[in-house]
């Protein structure tokens, strides 16, 4: 019953426009106070949030990400891609897919990948004879990738909740990410195939591709440079975001020369403001986990769950089913926030590896991104595309789908997601 009014507490506060922060910390807070706890625990979560190797990625990519944005990596990225597969049936699609999968390898940030290959791809596919809905639909789709391809900042926040190694988690990210993107192709292929309103473009010739290619060519070996790091343990992902930060700030204003000091100044502004915000919602969120911790919240539910879905498949459907439900009113890093330190005191009982379960959340995280009305990606598109939030929300439904198909594909095939990280 205490868990319940909490709950409600806690989405009454949130349907009633407080911020996510300030709704997770003062219920916190509050549940500390009404229970007897020192209120002293408020600044000591508030301390420890912020004083964490771990979560120093998060600025630095997030910095990456704009620096790349601003200085228009995305338009010579999309061009390099189109030139060696814009002739496949749908090529301007796979291309868009594909940009956005490499640019995913780099920022860690679905709303930078959106942003930043949407601007190139929307008014390009459109142009080509490609609807609306479709080319919306797959851009917000594909900015998804950049939190589920490594590195990935909500994997970065679920290592930092549970305790576990960020690096699996990167790792275990890349086969579910080929997944999606394989899907997302054929999908694309099969539609341009059966519109009529398809446009086939000529093969790029070797001159292009060349020109195209040595453009884009310190962009792909920035990604390289992250993934091989990574990967071979040269650098945890804190060095591997300064690393990449500084890579970029080389690529962009010495070798393109497309960044100036007021795109440097104004992509730093956007990093701090989402940071802050970023930050701020964790606080919160340690504040109300502590809450919850002391009131026996977590090891309620995990016995209640253990005791009625004793099954590792119906646990986890249930759990996908409420994720969906949330992700409707929810932006992503809440959901995340809220439900993972009340769920995983459950998956060793049910025998779930934690990792595997970092990868479906984000995946269900990334469905989160997409469903209207709070769907982050939704609003990027929308905003560059100059459309209408029905034209983008029609469009990515089948989208939405392929992503749910991927999650019963982990499931069915654990190793699609802890191959790499365990056995490779």
């Amino acid at each position: 019953m205490t868990a319940l009014l909490i709950l409600l507490a806690l989405f009454a506060l949130l349907l009633l426009g407080v911020p996510v922060a300030f709704a997770l910390g003062g219920l916190g807070y509050l549940m500390l106070e009404f229970g007897g706890f020192s209120p002293l625990m408020v600044p000591q979560g508030l301390f420890s949030t912020i004083d964490n190797f771990i979560l120093l990625a998060v600025p630095l990519f997030l910095l990456m990400s704009n620096v790349l944005l601003k200085g228009g990596v995305g338009r010579d990225l999309f061009a390099a891609v189109q030139a060696w597969v814009g002739h496949w049936p749908g090529g301007l699609a796979v291309a868009t897919v594909v940009s956005c999968g490499i640019f995913a390898a780099i920022s860690g940030s679905s709303v930078a990948t959106a942003a930043t290959i949407g601007t190139v791809a929307i008014p390009e596919m459109i142009k080509r004879g490609y609807p609306r809905s479709f080319v919306l639909g797959l851009l917000a789709a594909g900015g998804t990738l950049g939190i589920l391809i490594p590195p990935s900042i909500p994997m970065i926040v679920f290592g930092f909740i549970t305790e576990e190694s960020v690096i699996a988690l990167f790792l275990a990210g890349i086969g579910p990410g080929l997944l999606l993107i394989v899907l997302f192709i054929a999908f694309s292929m099969i539609y341009a195939r059966l519109s009529p309103d398809y446009q086939p473009q000529p093969k790029a010739g070797w001159d292009e591709r060349k020109r195209t290619g040595i453009r884009a060519l310190p962009t792909f070996g920035l990604a390289a440079l992250i993934i091989w790091g990574i990967y071979s343990g040269a650098f945890t992902p804190t060095e591997a975001a300064a690393i990449g930060f500084a890579a970029a700030l080389f690529i962009t204003g010495l070798l393109l020369r497309t960044l100036t000091w007021d795109m440097l100044k104004d992509a730093t502004l956007d990093a701090m403001k989402t940071t802050v915000t970023i930050l701020l919602i964790v606080a919160g969120a340690k504040v109300f986990g502590k809450a919850i911790t002391l009131y026996r919240i977590p090891q309620d539910i995990s016995f209640i769950i253990t005791q009625n879905f004793n099954e590792a498949w119906l646990f986890v459907l249930v759990v996908a089913a409420v994720l969906v439900l949330m992700g409707l009113f929810l932006e992503a890093l809440s959901m995340m926030l809220i439900m993972v330190p009340v769920l995983a005191p459950s998956l060793i009982p049910l025998g779930l590896d934690p990792i595997w379960f970092g990868i479906f959340f984000v995946i269900m995280v990334e469905c989160a991104l997409i469903t209207p009305p709070v769907g982050l990606n939704l609003y990027v598109i929308q905003a560059v595309g100059r459309a209408s939030m029905g034209e983008v929300a029609r469009g990515v439904w089948p989208f939405l789908l392929l992503m749910l198909l991927t999650v019963f594909f982990i499931y069915l095939v654990p190793d699609i997601a802890l191959y790499i990280p365990f056995k490779l």
